[in-house]
This record gives structure tokens, sequence and C-alpha cells, in this order.
């Protein structure tokens, strides 16, 4: 088993692009049965973050993981764990 990293740096400005890449990371690590997506919206301002924790929070997103949890080092990167 591995995780999915995602690095969201390059598409910062893009809104279809950011959720199209998240909602292929989510439905390969449902795929493989893969536990464990890294995400990293980065530091900056924050506004990328909020765009990909309104991502998660959607009910069709929500119910297919787990949890999240915030890195405690690094607040610009998340995990979204699966339970399968």
């Amino acid at each position: 088993m591995g995780k999915i990293k995602i690095d969201l740096h390059d598409i910062y400005n893009n809104s279809r692009a950011i959720e199209s890449v998240l909602q292929q990371a989510f439905n390969d690590a449902i795929a493989k049965k893969i536990k464990e997506i890294e995400i990293i919206p980065g530091k900056g301002s924050g506004q990328l973050k909020k765009k990909v924790q309104r991502f998660l929070q959607r009910p069709d997103i929500k119910k297919q993981y787990h949890r999240i949890e915030n890195d405690a080092k690094n607040f610009g990167r998340l995990f979204v764990y699966f339970k399968f």
C-alpha cells in the first residue's frame, strides 16, 4: 500500500483543474484501495487550502473518506485517510 501525493502549487489559480485532480485522486485511491492521500495546497494566503477543504466537505466526497488530518508541523499540508 502506498499513498497518493498531490501538489497543487502548479494549478493554484485554476479551480476546475484543482477539483479534477482531487476527484481523480479520490477515484484512484478507492479503485486501488490506497489508504492515504497527501494534499499539499501550500502555506500562502490560505485560499487554496480553503478551496480544498470546501471540496472535502461536499456530501458526495465526505462519505468516501474516513478522516482528515492537518499536518502538525506543516500547516500547508493535509492528509485524507480511507477505511477499507
